[in-house]
């Protein structure tokens, strides 16, 4: 039941804004991941912290820890951001995920206890917890309807991931739902942009 009211909240808040998903959407190259975000040029754009989603954006779906390259990327961020100002924003914190982090990133902290995203709470708190404004968060995630869409309620810019990290594989189920949902995304800003 939770999911239904969340879907029916993103949808009605998508209709809210969907001006600004709609050119996220068509000025997001169709090749981007986070390995296309220099953790420099953010910093001089005036980003003073990351939010960044799991699924799709650091790993494939129902993964337990982040791709190496993703590590890599990780590591030049946590350079120049300091772990105290990088948080994982996901709707699925798994316990197998934190500890990974315990053990590899101890300074990257977990937002929880915070209504899921699009709900633009997990923002509120990561504001608080950087001491940064809302305009300096960077959210990085592979969903319009959740995360970027949070947000843009937040006042934060969105950064979205065009070209998810998939495995179809290894969770083929949850991937080709997960597919399906980011292309009914695209689908409905078309159809709510005409």
């Amino acid at each position: 039941m939770a999911f239904l009211s969340r879907m029916i909240a993103s949808l009605s808040l998508a209709a809210l804004h969907r001006r600004e998903l709609r050119k996220l959407l068509k000025d997001t190259p169709s090749d981007n991941c986070i390995l296309t975000l220099n953790p420099e040029t953010l910093r001089q754009a005036g980003i003073g912290a990351l939010a960044l989603d799991f699924d799709g954006v650091l790993a494939p779906h129902g993964s337990p820890e982040p791709l190496p390259e993703a590590v890599q990327w990780l590591q030049r961020c946590q350079e120049l951001f300091t772990g105290d100002k990088i948080f994982i924003l996901s709707n699925k914190p798994t316990d197998g995920r934190r500890h990974w982090f315990a053990k590899n990133f101890p300074a990257i902290r977990f937002i929880s206890g915070v209504r899921k995203k699009p709900y633009p709470d997990g923002i509120n708190r990561v504001a608080e917890l950087a001491i940064v404004p809302h305009s300096a968060i960077l959210m990085v995630d592979d969903r319009l309807l959740t995360g970027c869409l949070a947000a843009l309620i937040a006042g934060a810019p969105p950064c979205y991931i065009r070209s998810p990290y998939i495995a179809l594989g290894n969770h083929t189920v949850a991937e080709l739902f997960f597919w399906l949902l980011r292309a009914g995304e695209r689908w409905f800003l078309r159809v709510i942009s005409l």
